[in-house]
């Protein structure tokens, strides 16, 4: 991954309290983006066959949002865990909620 300069959610400009959402960034590997997009959207199926208990996270979300939204979301969540893990030539470390 070249940059982490690209998002998968709108920008958030906020003035007095006042929430203005913009556009989606355009930027980066388009390819790479809909690879993000597409694992996001088989782990939701994959949660929604199996139960989303261990995943609390995504639970609350399905359970607030359209299933694509949120799948946006945990694209969002999955790209900025791998551009840190890359960034600090770290391995993947399971949260403890998950691992016990």
């Amino acid at each position: 991954m070249r940059s982490a300069r690209w998002s998968f959610v709108p920008k958030q400009n906020s003035n007095g309290g006042k929430d203005k959402l913009g556009s989606i960034s355009k930027q980066g590997d388009r390819y790479l983006r809909s690879l993000f997009t597409a694992g996001a959207l088989a782990v939701i199926r994959y949660a929604k066959i199996h139960g989303t208990d261990h995943r609390l996270w995504l639970t609350r979300l399905l359970a607030r949002r359209p299933t694509k939204v949120a799948a946006i979301a945990l694209a969002n969540k999955i790209a900025r865990m791998a551009w840190a893990m890359m960034a600090r030539n770290e391995r993947y470390k399971e949260p403890a909620a998950l691992a016990a």
